[in-house]
């Protein structure tokens, strides 16, 4: 493939890893950044093995600090939000994908900038079990179709207020096993093919150092303008999916 895709492929493949290590959220700058030379599903499906690689890097770090109980309750709900999004992967056309795909950077990054701006902190929540099933879902379903369950899976988890390696070690056991569930739909759909994977595996070793560089980094740095840069790239990229979505509908 032609320069563009590794333009976008290597910078996304470490914000990804970054993500992955322990960055809860970031990655989800890595698949507008892919589906800015290529369309959505394919860019996808070139980055689920390497999501589920990083997984393992992310899985091991964190094997002893994750919140059983949040598993329990969002994982049923995801597993029911990966089907409906197979189903609609299928038919929706590209630029709905992008436009979705857009909205949801646009959201999520003005979303994660206010929490970072704002300087009160809010008592702890309990999560409720309806709440839990209804995020489980939608973070199973933005995962399936656009690699981007983290705001559900969030907007569930941060009003908990865990500690920072329950709820990264959370993050990471659930999207570990979202992503495995998506696999067989992925197959499915037919965009795990010979080309993509050969494509996944050239960023394979990138996509592991890059992994273990977020565990790195995220035992190190509270990462205040780490997130704020990020999040602002998000945004700005998001407009760019969502403009070329509505335009090509």
């Amino acid at each position: 493939m032609d320069w563009s895709f590794y333009a976008v492929a290597i910078p996304a493949v470490i914000i990804l890893g970054v993500g992955k290590g322990g960055f809860a959220g970031i990655g989800m700058v890595a698949l507008p950044l892919m589906a800015l030379a290529m369309p959505p599903l394919k860019a996808a499906s070139i980055m689920l093995p390497i999501l589920v690689v990083q997984d393992l890097v992310g899985a091991w770090a964190y094997r002893r600090t994750w919140d059983r109980r949040n598993l329990a309750i969002l994982v049923p709900g995801a597993a029911a939000g990966v089907l409906c999004g197979y189903l609609l992967a299928a038919k929706l056309p590209t630029g709905v994908v992008e436009a979705t795909l857009g909205l949801i950077s646009i959201l999520f990054g003005g979303q994660q900038m206010a929490l970072a701006l704002g300087s009160r902190r809010q008592r702890a929540r309990r999560a409720t079990t309806l709440l839990g099933l209804a995020c489980g879902a939608g973070s199973g379903f933005t995962s399936m179709i656009a690699h981007a369950g983290a705001p559900p899976f969030q907007l569930y988890t941060i009003p908990q207020r865990l500690p920072r390696d329950v709820f990264v070690g959370t993050s990471v056991i659930f999207f570990t096993v979202v992503n495995w569930m998506k696999t067989g739909p992925y197959i499915l759909l037919g965009e795990i093919n010979r080309e993509n994977l050969l494509l996944s595996l050239g960023l394979m070793p990138l996509a592991i150092a890059s992994a273990w560089l977020g565990v790195f980094l995220v035992r190190r740095t509270g990462g205040r303008v780490f997130y704020m840069i990020i999040f602002g790239l998000m945004i700005l990229v998001g407009v760019r999916l969502l403009v070329r979505g509505l335009s090509s509908l």
